[in-house]
């Protein structure tokens, strides 16, 4: 089969940074350690305890310049570190007032006037993913080139904000996975359903701003607007850059 894990990432704050990691432990029925483990909640936000929709939260969807950042978790400081093209980096820890505060003045030049501006960093003692159990993104190294070469443009891996980035299957090949198990490394998960895709995807990282339109690629050129699954753990374990992955039921 030849498959192999080429990237892992999380983003720690929901839409706000990203940051590559070379190992993870995965845990059953969790999503990454502290993937999305905060998010933005905006001043028209409906929060409800636990988990809440993406419609909560300040996001790339929204707000374009929020794709450029990037991100550093120091686990056991309790501390993030974002960088942005545009600013200043700032460090600060999420679960104080004071480091709160910070982070509210440092993304506020970020933000567009007319939108729900953000109001404060919320979690939930799970992962704040775009779906309602907590997910493993799983994305595919060929379909990304596939979509580019038809866009004439190379788009780059973070535009997705996924999790694991998988070499070696055919193009669009993870949608013939959803119902099937994959072993990574030393953990499993249960591929579960397509992700669709939203005006985030459009922007360039490393600017900011709208470069391609990758929704209108996808639709032209496959009929939908879908890029990667969402899996489900459900054997824990280690997994590392460069780790072996096969289907297993």
């Amino acid at each position: 089969m030849g498959w192999r894990l080429a990237h892992i990432f999380r983003h720690p704050i929901k839409a706000h940074g990203r940051e590559g990691l070379g190992t993870v432990a995965l845990q059953a029925g969790r999503c990454l350690p502290y993937d999305r483990h905060w998010a933005v909640a905006h001043e028209g936000a409906a929060l409800m305890p636990g988990w809440n929709a993406c419609m909560n939260f300040t996001r790339g969807a929204k707000t374009p310049a929020l794709q450029a950042i990037s991100a550093q978790l120091e686990d056991a400081a309790g501390q993030i570190t974002l960088s942005h093209p545009a600013l200043a980096p700032v460090t600060f820890a999420p679960d104080s007032p004071e480091g709160q505060a910070a982070f509210l003045a440092w993304v506020a030049p970020l933000m567009e006037s007319g939108r729900a501006q953000p109001k404060r960093l919320v979690s939930a003692g799970r992962g704040m993913t775009d779906t309602d159990f907590e997910s493993v993104s799983i994305l595919n190294m060929a379909s990304n080139r596939a979509l580019g070469q038809r866009l004439g443009h190379d788009l780059g891996l973070d535009r997705w904000r996924g999790n694991l980035w998988l070499e070696g299957l055919a193009p669009w090949e993870e949608f013939d996975l959803i119902g099937r198990e994959v072993q990574i490394g030393g953990a499993r998960l249960q591929i579960v359903e397509r992700i669709g895709r939203c005006r985030a995807t459009m922007v360039d990282c490393a600017t900011g701003k709208i470069d391609v339109n990758t929704l209108d690629a996808l639709e032209e050129g496959y009929g939908h607007t879908d890029f990667g699954v969402y899996a489900r753990v459900t054997q824990s374990g280690v997994i590392s850059q460069g780790d072996s992955a096969e289907i297993v039921t």
